[in-house]
C-alpha cells in the first residue's frame, strides 16, 4: 500500500460528525492543516482538538464555523478569541491525565494529524519537538496522517512511531515555528534572582517559556549540579548544559539526562535536541506524574500565575471569566515538587499588571479559576521578594503576601485583610 499522499488526498480520511486530534505546540502539521479547512464546505460539525498550538488556527476562523469547533484542552493565543466568542470550547484538565484520558476511550480519536521527522532505514519517524500527549492520540486515533518534514528533528525517547502506524504521509517541508522571547526588563531580571536564591545545587528543576523562566536561567550560571525534569523547556537551559551547570548528576529518575515533553524555541534548540541521547523526549502522563516527579531530589518547580490572592489561590488559566490558557501541569509540578525531598515549588509572578494593577488581591475576580489551591501553595515570589506560606494561617500568609506586593497597594491589602481576615 502505497502511504504518499497529496495533502488534498491525506485528509480525505475527515468525516463531518468526528472528533480530530491536532499535534500540539511546535509539532502543528500547519500544510495538513490548511487542506482540512480547504474542504470546510464538505465538513459539518467536526470537532478539532488541541492543546496548545503555535502558529494560525484557520479552523477557528468565524467564516468556518459550521465546518469546525475547537476543543482546546489548553488555550493558546490563536484560539482564545473563538473560545471569548463562544464559537470554542475549553476542557480544564491536568496535562498529566491527557494521555490516559485519550487512552481509556472516553475521548475517542478518529484522525490524528501529526507532524514527524522522515522515516529511518528501520521506519520509524519521530515526533521531534513536541511527544506531550500526542503518542497517545497516535495510538488511540482510528487514522493517522503525518505531514513528513525534513526540518523536524528526531529526538529520543517516547516519540518514534513506525511508518507502520501511519494510514497516509504527506511530503512537505517547513520551518518549525520558533519563539523568540526578548531580554527580561530589570523588573523581571529581580524576580528570576529571587526565585534562583531558592534554587540549591543540585536541585532537579522545572520551568516554562517566558520572560521570567529565561531570567531564573540566567540567573542560575554560579549553580552546580542541576537536573532537568520538565514538562517543556527553551533557549536557556541549552547555556546551561553548555557551562556544565546542568548535568543530572544527582537526578534518581533518568540520572544524566534531560526529560521533557515537548521543547519550544529557536532554532538554536531544536538543533540541540536534533539526535542527542542526553535529551528524552517522554509522554507528559509519565513525566508529570507526581509520583515519578517526587522521586528527584530537591524538585524546584517555577510556574506562574494571573494573580493570587491573599488566601494563597492561585489563578493560572483566566482573566476573571475570560479564560486565556488553562491548567496545563502546573498543579502536576507544585505537587511532585513539595512531595520531593527538598522540594520547592514556586509561583513567580510581577507585582502589577502592566496597567498598574495589583497581581496579589484581596479577592479573585469573579469568575476566575482556581488553578493551584491555596493548601497546595508553598513559596510566592514577586519583585519584592519571595513569601513562603506553607504551614501558615490565612492571616498570617496574608501578611506574607502583603509583604511582596507592590507598594502603592499594601495599604489596601491591608485593609482588605483586616476586613476579610480580621487581622492587621
Amino acid at each position: 500500500m502505497n502511504l504518499v499522499a497529496t495533502p488534498s488526498e491525506a485528509v480525505q480520511s475527515i468525516r463531518s460528525g468526528q472528533r480530530v486530534y491536532l499535534h500540539g505546540m511546535a509539532g502543528m502539521p500547519h500544510e495538513l492543516v490548511r487542506a482540512m479547512v480547504a474542504r470546510s464546505s464538505e465538513l459539518r460539525n467536526v470537532e478539532v482538538v488541541q492543546l496548545h498550538t503555535e502558529g494560525p488556527a484557520p479552523y477557528a476562523d468565524p467564516a468556518v464555523s459550521d465546518s469546525f469547533r475547537v476543543n482546546a484542552l489548553f488555550t493558546s493565543g490563536n484560539v482564545r478569541q473563538a473560545i471569548a466568542d463562544g464559537r470554542a470550547d475549553y476542557t480544564p484538565i491536568f496535562l498529566s491525565e491527557v494521555p490516559a484520558l485519550v487512552r481509556s476511550g472516553a475521548f475517542p480519536i478518529d484522525v490524528a494529524l501529526i507532524q514527524v521527522s522522515p522515516p529511518d532505514r528501520h521506519g520509524y519517524c519521530s515526533l521531534g519537538v513536541s511527544v506531550e500527549a500526542t503518542k497517545a492520540a497516535v495510538l488511540a486515533a482510528k487514522h493517522v496522517v503525518a505531514q513528513v518534514n525534513r526540518e523536524m528533528p528526531r529526538t529520543h525517547g517516547d516519540g518514534l512511531i513506525h511508518v507502520d502506524n501511519l494510514h497516509a504521509m504527506v511530503e512537505h517541508d517547513q520551518p518549525i515555528p520558533e519563539i523568540n522571547v526578548p531580554p527580561p526588563s530589570d523588573l523581571e531580571m529581580q524576580i528570576g534572582l529571587n526565585c534562583a536564591n531558592l534554587v540549591e545545587n543540585g536541585a532537579t528543576i522545572q520551568m516554562g517559556i517566558g520572560a521570567i523562566p529565561n531570567a531564573v536561567l540566567a540567573a542560575l550560571h554560579d549553580h552546580k549540579d542541576l537536573g532537568v525534569h520538565t514538562e517543556m523547556f527553551s533557549d536557556g537551559v541549552v547555556d546551561l548544559v553548555q557551562k556544565g551547570v546542568i548535568n543530572g548528576k544527582h537526578k534518581r529518575v533518568h540520572p544524566g539526562k534531560i526529560v521533557a515533553g515537548f521543547v519550544l524555541g529557536t532554532r538554536k534548540l531544536y538543533d540541540f535536541v536534533d539526535d542527542n541521547p542526553l535529551v528524552a523526549m517522554l509522554d507528559i502522563g509519565y513525566v508529570n506524574d507526581t509520583s515519578v516527579i517526587r522521586r528527584n531530589p530537591k524538585v524546584t518547580a517555577i510556574n506562574s500565575a494571573i494573580e493570587v490572592d491573599l488566601t494563597g489561590q492561585v489563578c493560572a488559566d483566566s482573566i476573571g471569566c475570560r479564560i486565556y490558557s488553562g491548567v496545563g501541569g502546573q498543579m502536576d509540578f507544585i505537587r511532585g515538587a513539595s512531595l520531593s525531598a527538598g522540594g520547592k515549588p514556586i509561583i513567580a509572578l510581577p507585582s502589577v499588571t502592566s496597567k498598574g494593577e495589583s497581581r496579589i488581591v484581596s479577592l479573585l475576580k469573579p469568575g476566575a479559576g482556581v488553578v493551584t489551591t491555596r493548601a497546595h501553595v508553598h513559596w510566592v515570589v514577586t519583585e519584592y521578594g519571595a513569601a513562603n506560606l506553607h504551614g501558615k494561617s490565612l492571616r498570617e500568609r496574608a501578611k506574607a503576601l502583603i509583604e511582596i506586593a507592590h507598594p502603592d497597594h499594601r495599604e489596601s491589602l491591608e485593609r482588605a485583610s483586616f476586613e476579610r481576615l480580621h487581622c492587621s
